[in-house]
């Protein structure tokens, strides 16, 4: 893994998550709060971890390790929400695009939320982040669909047709 591919992984991920966020964007505030009963209770619990975990790994890897995720309470409707992930994003592209191939393999340690000390490298780390945010996506699209909402297409395929212009946005 380079850091042009880490660049075109994580323009997918802003690629994916917006579309993501277009499709809740149409909730009522009711049905952005309803529990649901997943990993996490409602799409907006599940929405705020997918950005909290993008925050703290670009956190980490910048050396700053932050003791804790922000909690879905400090997000009581869509927007709240939409304007921190923006703030999140332009971080996170910052951050990717001063990175050079050589610091992939610097090692990130930092303190495990919930169990402990631990150490990756930091394209390891990276690539997690991608992974997680998808998998938390797909939840997300599944809780769409419990509340009656279509969801968008978010596959990694599909991103790269359309970036290829094989296929319209």
């Amino acid at each position: 893994m380079t850091s042009t591919d880490l660049l075109l992984l994580f323009e997918y991920n802003r690629w994916a998550n917006q579309r993501v966020l277009k499709s809740v964007a149409r909730l009522s505030p009711e049905q952005f709060l309803r529990e649901l009963h997943n990993s996490f209770p409602s799409v907006r619990d599940t929405l705020c971890h997918i950005m909290a975990v993008e925050w703290i790994w670009t956190a980490r890897c910048r050396g700053n390790a932050p003791p804790t995720l922000w909690k879905a309470e400090e997000f009581p409707v869509f927007e709240a929400l939409r304007v921190r992930w923006s703030e999140v994003e332009r971080e996170q592209a910052e951050f990717l695009s001063g990175l050079r191939d050589d610091q992939l393999t610097a090692l990130v340690k930092y303190r495990d939320t919930s169990a402990g000390d631990r150490v990756l490298p930091m394209g390891q780390a990276l690539q997690h982040v991608v992974n997680h945010s998808t998998y938390h996506r797909g939840q997300v699209t599944t809780m769409l669909r419990q509340l009656g909402a279509i969801p968008q297409a978010t596959d990694l395929a599909l991103f790269y047709r359309i970036k290829s212009k094989q296929e319209s946005p």
